[in-house]
């Protein structure tokens, strides 16, 4: 394969994924770019103090826990999950399904509580989300989760607090 050639199947994967169903549904509704919800901005040391260093990792560094080992993976109890750093409510248990990935999964946030950006961290394009109030890395969309969005909302166990209803 030539550059010419690379360059041309470069081009059509990026065209291939950024009109993938999972960015319309994650972009829907977020026309002029903003959300409506009130931005928390906070130093760094000001989140190592309100944060374990696990949480920090993941919500600020953009981490990855392992899998299998938060709690709220088999949390299957009536609630919302709320982000860790700022407690603005992202999914509730509704829409919570066990993916058999070793991570908390939702098929859809709570509308306008998400936002997305793309990730090329391991070098194939992913969709990233974070926490619309504070900017907290959450986890990662893909489009193999269940009817009826098809999406896997995959977080970061360390990155939620569970409230009970």
């Amino acid at each position: 394969m030539n550059r010419r050639q690379f360059m041309k199947i470069s081009a059509l994967a990026g065209l291939a994924v950024l009109s993938a169903p999972v960015l319309r549904s994650a972009w829907a509704g977020r026309q002029g770019g903003s959300s409506m919800i009130e931005k928390i901005n906070k130093s760094d040391e000001e989140w190592k103090k309100l944060l374990t260093p696990e949480q920090y990792d993941v919500l600020r560094q953009e981490g990855t826990e392992r899998a299998f080992s938060s709690e709220l993976n088999k949390q299957y109890s009536k609630g919302t999950y709320v982000c860790a750093g700022c407690e603005l409510a992202l999914f509730t248990s509704d829409t919570k399904f066990d993916s058999g990935t070793g991570w908390p999964s939702f098929y859809a946030p709570i509308e306008g509580h998400v936002e997305t950006k793309r990730d090329f961290k391991i070098i194939l394009p992913r969709t990233e989300y974070h926490c619309a109030r504070c900017g907290g890395h959450q986890g990662h969309v893909f489009n193999d989760g269940p009817k009826p969005t098809g999406q896997r909302w995959c977080n970061n166990g360390v990155a939620l607090k569970f409230i009970p209803a």
